[in-house]
């Protein structure tokens, strides 16, 4: 089984080519992005033979094609602005897709795909990072185990940094998109938007998480759950997260510097014919505040470890006419692993031919104990709690 995995130099990408080269199911793992410094770092580290290096630059379609021949899979862990394009060129390679979002809007269009990659005996699955991914898996556990559903409510809950830790621990287009885009939740039947960072509750994570205070957020999630558990009857559905994994002050900073028109994608005169695009002059200094490939490829062997994280998705619902609350939640303490790790299992399923041809949501197809089970080889648990209300 041959994986590419595009923008496998990246903070996540490398992560699923770690994992990737460490399943006796794949024989090869190329790394196609456009940093060779960052790729040799990845490579170095791990050490396998089964690892290889494509210098690549997404923009040139004809490029792309070539690189995915003769692959089985595209693993996707570039930003989502090119989830599309490289769908595309998936397409013309022959080469079954899935990716880790997105971000609500593009997970939308990318299902409008579906006919054309059954009609190539190909196969997609969209948003499969942590979140999205484990709550469509954790959502379908519960809805098959419910006769009608009120609610699917997602909380992502990150161990806060310090007030002055100002890193990013993801794609800074992606934080940005996330921060300043209305959320969308799914309320008594339609879809609605909501003000960024608004929605406040405080949440009961598992220990050593702790209480947290969640926001509404924008994601793929709430995109798909409501229309794959319709004939339920879901009411409502709604993603929350602690400030992005991020200290609130920082969050601050970067909401006042878009307030200044500093997240802008229109060019900005600065006279005498030179202009610059204020986004691109963010995101650029902000990239400096990213942690090196070094700090993520020792993650999940660091100890004792410093990064908590646990998807939480609670269903209400209905099962021979008892009301019943399922919580399940996802824990790890091993770093950015589970945003990497739950992309490549994907992948190797797909690479498996264990996905029928066409573009699906993770709930539509992943079967959600036999897929949890594999994340705890890479210490990412599962635990289920099922409330049943007195009468």
């Amino acid at each position: 089984m041959k994986i590419v995995v595009v923008g496998g130099a990246g903070k996540m990408g490398c992560i699923a080519v770690q994992t990737l080269a460490s399943d006796r199911r794949v024989d090869e793992v190329l790394i196609a992005d456009i940093s060779e410094q960052n790729a040799q770092i990845v490579m170095k580290t791990l050490q396998s033979p089964k690892v290889r290096y494509h210098h690549l630059q997404i923009e040139q379609k004809e490029a792309l094609v070539a690189c995915l021949k003769g692959a089985d899979v595209c693993l996707n862990a570039s930003v989502y602005y090119f989830n599309l394009p490289i769908m595309d060129a998936c397409l013309e390679a022959g080469v079954s897709y899935t990716d880790l979002g997105g971000l609500f809007h593009t997970t939308r269009k990318q299902l409008t795909y579906h006919d054309r990659f059954a009609e190539k005996g190909l196969s997609a699955v969209l948003g499969l990072g942590s979140a999205p991914g484990i709550p469509n898996v954790q959502a379908r556990y519960a809805a098959e185990r419910l006769d009608t559903i009120e609610y699917i409510r997602i909380y992502d809950g990150i161990k806060p940094p310090p007030p002055d830790d100002l890193r990013f621990t993801y794609a800074v287009p992606t934080i940005l998109d996330e921060m300043t885009l209305q959320p969308m939740v799914f309320r008594e039947g339609e879809f609605v938007s909501e003000a960024p960072l608004s929605g406040f509750e405080d949440y009961a994570f598992t220990p050593p998480l702790g209480i947290l205070p969640v926001h509404y957020s924008l994601h793929s999630e709430v995109a798909t759950l409501p229309i794959s558990f319709r004939e339920k009857g879901v009411r409502e559905c709604f993603f929350k997260i602690n400030y992005w994994g991020m200290s609130k002050e920082a969050v601050e900073k970067i909401r006042v510097l878009d307030e200044f028109g500093f997240n802008r994608s229109e060019p900005l005169s600065l006279g005498d014919g030179v202009s610059v695009v204020p986004r691109q002059v963010l995101i650029a200094m902000m990239t400096k505040f990213v942690p090196s490939i070094e700090e993520y490829l020792a993650a999940p062997k660091s100890a004792p470890p410093n990064w908590v994280k646990e998807i939480v998705t609670e269903v209400k619902g209905m099962k021979d006419g008892k009301e019943v609350r399922y919580r399940l939640g996802t824990l790890t303490v091993k770093g950015a692993l589970p945003t990497g790790v739950v992309p490549a299992i994907a992948a190797i399923w797909l690479g498996q031919k264990r996905i029928p041809p066409g573009v699906y949501p993770p709930e539509a197809v992943l079967e959600p104990v036999e897929f949890l089970k594999e994340l705890e080889v890479y210490d990412i648990v599962t635990q289920v709690s099922v409330t049943q209300f007195i009468e």
